[in-house]
């Protein structure tokens, strides 16, 4: 995890984000680079009426407004906590933080750009109202081909000293564990959370544990009864019970559509979560 992506505006959600890539950079040395997304004016709008020049105009500056706040609040964060500026390029020993402006769509810009990073770190409800951080997370879920870490507002102290591993058998997540390994090979805990009756067919979280231990990762492994909890109710509680700081979480075992319509495990762990969460599709 040796670059991270942050994509990061003017508000808590994202100094939060920062936070949790600070630490992750600290671990291993990575370099952080904070990206603000400035979204072209549209020509047309929802009714099909052509803006008048002095209109675009304005929205124009408003994106760079935007990104000059963003940049401001980013460059106080770093002098707060010493971080070292610098880019990708430059030889430093240690974390090395930069910054990007890159013209587009979110969700588009986030999917093609963070195809070159280990890891995509974003707040949950950050650049709120100016963007939707959904779409910008299931962008690079399936876009990009890396793994995210979706941070709460308020995400704690401490991360991945204590981490639960949501196993459901699938492929989702056996491609998650993988791209996580790091972070379990250095957690003092691990446990692994089967809930009985969800997922498909595949190895069991007994299973899971013995390739674990295998790798020199001191795992357990635990199946819960349901009752009448969601799955996603059932991890975030064991999550809760067992004092866990990450959460490892394949994404949408269920297609999207199927979980916006009927709910999922995914979409109530990325709205409801206390703790970050690293998730891979």
């Amino acid at each position: 995890m040796k670059t991270i992506l942050l994509p990061f505006y003017d508000d808590d959600a994202a100094e939060a984000a920062l936070d949790v890539s600070r630490q992750l950079a600290a671990r291993f040395g990575s370099y952080v680079e904070g990206l603000f997304v400035m979204r072209p004016p549209q020509i047309i709008d929802g009714e099909g009426i052509v803006l008048a020049d002095s209109y675009l105009t304005q929205l124009k500056e408003e994106g760079r407004r935007l990104g000059g706040r963003a940049r401001t609040r980013f460059d106080d964060c770093v002098a707060k906590r010493g971080m070292v500026a610098g880019s990708l390029t430059e030889p430093a020993a240690g974390v090395v933080i930069g910054w990007q402006e890159l013209e587009g769509l979110e969700g588009q810009v986030i999917g093609d750009h963070g195809r070159v990073f280990d890891l995509i770190v974003i707040g949950r409800e950050f650049g709120h109202p100016w963007v939707d951080w959904h779409v910008m997370a299931e962008a690079a879920l399936f876009e990009s081909g890396r793994p995210i870490i979706l941070v709460p507002e308020r995400p704690g102290e401490g991360l991945g000293e204590n981490i639960v591993v949501a196993w459901n058998n699938s492929t989702e997540t056996a491609r998650t564990v993988a791209f996580a390994m790091p972070l379990l090979a250095g957690a003092s805990t691990v446990t692994i959370v089967a809930v009985r009756g969800w997922g498909v067919p595949g190895p069991n979280a007994d299973e899971l544990r013995a390739h674990l231990v295998r790798n020199g990762i001191s795992a357990s492994a635990r199946t819960i009864e349901p009752g009448d909890r969601s799955p996603g109710e059932v991890v975030l509680d064991e999550c809760a019970t067992l004092g866990a700081d990450l959460l490892v979480k394949g994404a949408y075992t269920q297609s999207r559509l199927r979980q916006l319509i009927f709910g999922g495990a995914t979409r109530h762990i990325m709205m409801h979560a206390k703790i970050p969460v690293i998730l891979a599709h």
